[in-house]
């Protein structure tokens, strides 16, 4: 696996690289913010301590979010509450506090690089929800069979949930991916459009509001979906490209 090190400290580097590069993974050390969105392309996972001294870690996870969904461990010496909520809701896909254990570590690693494989796997183009139905490709969706009319927007956020139903999707996501950067000051309108989604399907309980996070489109039991396509380390902290060193 190609993995991308975010960590300016040299001795807890040193120490992943090792491991790391023990394990088959080839590893690219960078020490700022700013180069992980340089080089992430080239990266299966992005290992991301939140100190770094030019772009805080969770600014950088923000950012980029907005371009990739690459699998992300947040290895931070920050464990205090918030910082973990805030930056799993920002899209970490696990946050490890240090000092953290080498296997645990590496453990997790793989836990999230299986939820990776599973999650680029090709999406439903229809879900199916009791008697809801929602054709993604085509826009279109039918209750008891029969058509429903839904605005542009109506419809951009039920695809959003539909795509991962039964699963909780936050808030932020919605709005990230329905409104993009022109999200800010929208938040309301989301509201808007969810109760009218929710009245013109007649089935408010397929919408759940999750409190404090954001929503999920029906349950994971009750779900049906089809597809009708068949279908050595490198230390760059100084631009240098070695295994583990002395």
């Amino acid at each position: 696996m190609q993995i991308l090190l975010a960590e300016d400290d040299d001795g807890v580097a040193a120490a992943l690289l090792e491991v790391l590069y023990d394990h088959g993974h080839v590893t690219r050390r960078v020490t700022h913010g700013r180069d992980v969105l340089t080089y992430h392309r080239s990266s299966d996972l992005l290992l991301l301590d939140l100190g770094l001294p030019d772009i805080d870690g969770l600014d950088v996870l923000r950012s980029l979010r907005a371009v990739s969904d690459m699998s992300v461990v947040v290895l931070t010496a920050r464990g205090d509450e918030r910082s973990v909520v805030r930056g799993l809701r920002l899209g970490a896909d696990d946050y490890l506090v240090k000092p953290v254990r080498l296997a645990e570590l590496l453990a997790r690693i793989e836990a999230v690089t299986r939820r990776g494989a599973a999650k680029s796997a090709p999406a439903a183009s229809r879900v199916r929800a009791g008697d809801v139905e929602v054709d993604i490709d085509a826009r279109r969706v039918q209750v008891g069979g029969a058509d429903v009319e839904l605005t542009i927007k109506e419809f951009d956020i039920l695809a959003v949930l539909a795509a991962r139903a039964g699963t909780a999707v936050s808030r932020e996501q919605v709005l990230d991916e329905v409104w993009g950067d022109a999200h800010h000051g929208v938040s309301r309108s989301l509201d808007v459009h969810l109760t009218q989604l929710r009245a013109k399907l007649s089935r408010p309980e397929l919408l759940t509001t999750i409190r404090g996070f954001g929503y999920r489109f029906g349950d994971a039991g009750d779900i049906r979906g089809t597809d009708d396509a068949a279908s050595g380390p490198a230390d760059f902290g100084s631009d240098a490209a070695s295994g583990p060193t002395d």
